[in-house]
């Protein structure tokens, strides 16, 4: 018995190689040109994820080899490291509300633009901050939220009364976070918004009659119904750009709150990796922490596939 399964075997497996052979023959076109993709994915995404893997298990201070110490960088990241405990705490409750608001949000901008006969300077005018600099945007609202009374918040609320003295809103460890997610948030109307307006208009009219003559009544019911599940592939790249977006915070923290920020308040995951990679130059402790933000973003990024990909 086993003598004729070999024999089977042996007469199927040059079958096999030719079909395979053959196939990439068909196909080798289509090879030749993702063939620069496929490089540049590998040398600019595998490879620096491979050797962040490994730097995370070495101690590198860019003046010496890396010298191998297993996982002792992560068992300092997460049994002694007290600011980065702060940092994740700060980057989830960050994710938690932006994220979700932000995606929220620019689907419903995107909805309600949609129904206007002039979609195009409000479009504009929704777009315009994601595409302006965060530095630039900074220095905006630290005008907005200075501490002083020249502080157009402060010299609003004092000039009504409400306050008798300036606030220091980006001084103040209850302000500093919620600050920096109200700035974050007006500035995430960009890519997703422009993507879920481009869905919209990519959903066919006959699909909202037929709903009207199948009982589908109300605009909730058509967008629950025939707007959502033609949108799929946009709500998913909205999804993965929203929690991308949302644990890579960074520029806006710093400028709006400095590095560290007071009490590390505004501290997130990637302001903790920018401090022990390019001010201590501990390169091997900041590899472990890109490593542990990319398995957050990645994790999440699955949850996101999982619910909204196509089964």
């Amino acid at each position: 018995m086993n003598s004729a399964t070999g024999q089977v075997q042996a007469v199927a497996m040059p079958r096999q190689r030719k079909l395979v052979s053959r196939a990439m023959r068909r196909h080798l076109i289509s090879y030749l040109f993702l063939t620069p993709y496929m490089i540049l994915f590998i040398v600019f995404i595998i490879a620096p994820v491979i050797a962040a893997v490994y730097l995370s298990g070495t101690y590198y201070n860019m003046l010496q080899s890396p010298r191998w110490i297993g996982v002792s960088n992560y068992r300092l990241l997460f049994l002694d490291d007290d600011v980065f405990m702060i940092a994740v705490s700060n980057t989830v409750n960050f994710a938690l509300i932006t994220g979700p608001l932000s995606y929220a949000i620019s689907f419903m901008l995107a909805w309600l633009i949609n129904q206007l006969r002039f979609k195009t300077p409000f479009t504009l005018a929704f777009y315009t901050p994601s595409i302006t600099s965060a530095i630039a945007m900074a220095v905006i609202w630290r005008y907005i939220f200075s501490n002083d009374r020249y502080g157009l918040l402060n010299n609003l609320l004092m000039g009504m009364g409400i306050f008798s003295e300036p606030y220091p809103w980006l001084l103040s460890k209850e302000t500093i976070l919620p600050v920096i997610e109200f700035v974050s948030l007006w500035m995430s109307m960009g890519t997703n918004f422009l993507v879920f307006l481009a869905g919209l208009q990519t959903v066919p009219r006959e699909l909202y009659e037929a709903g009207k003559m199948d009982g589908v009544g109300s605009a909730r019911q058509e967008i629950w119904y025939i707007t959502l599940p033609m949108m799929r592939p946009q709500l998913l790249f909205g999804a993965v750009m929203a929690i991308v977006s949302s644990f890579s915070v960074f520029q806006v923290a710093i400028q709006l709150a400095g590095l560290p920020s007071p009490l590390y308040a505004g501290h997130t995951i990637v302001a903790h990796l920018y401090d022990y990679a390019f001010i201590r130059f501990e390169m091997g402790y900041a590899a472990a922490i890109a490593v542990v933000l990319f398995a957050f973003t990645f994790l999440c990024g699955r949850v996101a596939m999982v619910l909204l990909g196509d089964r």
